[in-house]
């Protein structure tokens, strides 16, 4: 039996059930651990190279998950931009808020969507995908050279060429995540709020409170299980790369395409430099999370510390990086590109001849880089945490994708 890639199931051939009983399976997943390699950290000062393209995001597919958690290849989670009213009051229904514990960040719900699109034989997937992976995971791989606080692991798995990516987080950050301050909480929900005020179910209408005491254009209580996202294909570099995130909202009527999705931020208003400073550091995040999904515009309410927003401002993606140029704390995407470029070939490097069922993980450390190491028995199981899974890979997808007797591979 020939070999296929997962590049051409991608193009819509079907993948065959596996024959081997799921225990069996998992006991040849665990590889013995290797070595470490490392990728030096970059200095964003001393490489004059232009940096690689990175191509127009074209949408593949949405889906909404609705307020039991459940996936829908449908737009029933998609909000529509409206102004928020002055002086909005982001504590407002705080008590209320239903909030969704933080769990494992699985990459399932974005493999259900690329099946979605692979049984449609998609045009833009015809000359194959290298990753796969959350905007998040990539977020943080771009952003990287200007990062100095905050490391991160990653999972990783190659399965036919494909770079496969999910978040590592350990139970004790879990528990940590799930256990956040106050102070802290409160805060995230501010950003919560502010996507209330702004949004709104039906294009054009403007929001209509629900209950006794909600203030004027408030959109209803938040609920951060329900979420409308975007599946994108884009490139950089020589690696095609279908992406996944959430999408706030979009501007007027949605098109089926990217150009008029809408990102809604939060940031404590602006009252010297150093405020300004540490904004302009913030727009990084802003840009690069904006940029990879092809969102063109960002609205940034600027709050005061008790939560109700001063004023509003309006950004254009591709005109943010032009706004910290040539000053002391200046970011410039050029390296934040020239890095990810040479972190995806840092991987190919070593991954690309590994049995197809082997874990990896990548962790990040700030000004000085990465290392990767292959995950051992007690890692794996870790991380498929009692789950139907091959590696962090759902076993239903892994049946698709792959012949029972590519399997064999694995050993």
């Amino acid at each position: 039996m020939s070999k296929r890639n997962i590049s051409d199931l991608l193009n819509g051939e079907e993948g065959l059930e596996s024959e081997q009983p799921p225990a069996t399976r998992q006991r040849r997943r665990s590889p013995s651990p290797a070595a470490t390699h490392k990728l030096s950290y970059p200095d964003p000062s001393s490489d004059p190279r232009p940096p690689p393209a990175f191509q127009q995001p074209t949408q593949l597919i949405s889906f909404s998950y609705t307020h039991a958690r459940e996936l829908e290849l449908t737009d029933s989670a998609l909000r529509y931009f409206v102004a928020p009213p002055a002086n909005a009051q982001l504590s407002h229904a705080y008590e209320r808020w239903n909030r969704r514990p933080e769990g494992r960040a699985r990459i399932d719900g974005l493999l259900r969507a690329l099946s979605a699109v692979r049984t449609k034989k998609h045009p833009a997937l015809a000359s194959g995908v290298g990753v796969v992976a959350w905007r998040g995971v990539i977020t943080r791989v771009l952003t990287a050279p200007y990062e100095e606080r905050d490391g991160w692991e990653l999972n990783v798995m190659c399965v036919d060429g494909v770079l496969y990516f999910e978040e590592h987080l350990s139970e004790a950050r879990l528990l940590e995540k799930n256990d956040i301050e106050p102070r802290h909480r409160r805060q995230t929900y501010f950003g919560y709020a502010f996507e209330s005020y702004c949004t709104t179910d039906t294009p054009g209408r403007p929001n209509i409170p629900q209950n006794p005491g909600d203030p004027p254009g408030w959109g209803g209580d938040v609920d951060t299980n329900v979420q409308w996202c975007s599946v994108v294909r884009t490139k950089l570099g020589d690696t095609r790369m279908v992406i996944g995130g959430e999408v706030d909202c979009v501007r007027g009527k949605y098109t089926g395409t990217t150009e008029t999705f809408v990102e809604l931020k939060t940031s404590l208003v602006i009252r010297g430099p150093h405020d300004e400073a540490k904004f302009e550091k913030k727009l990084l995040k802003f840009y690069m999370q904006s940029f990879l999904l092809g969102v063109p515009e960002i609205l940034v309410g600027f709050r005061t510390p008790a939560g109700q927003v001063t004023t509003t401002q309006t950004f254009k993606t591709v005109e943010i990086p032009r706004l910290v140029r040539g000053k002391p704390h200046a970011w410039d995407p050029a390296v934040c590109l020239r890095w990810g470029d040479a972190f995806l070939a840092f991987l190919k490097t070593h991954l690309k001849d590994a049995p197809q069922t082997r874990v990896w993980r990548v962790s990040f450390r700030p000004k000085a880089g990465v290392e990767l190491r292959v995950l051992g028995a007690a890692g794996v199981e870790e991380v498929v945490a009692g789950e139907e899974r091959v590696g962090f890979l759902p076993q239903w997808y892994w049946d698709e994708v792959v012949k029972p007797a590519d399997e064999s591979k694995g050993d």
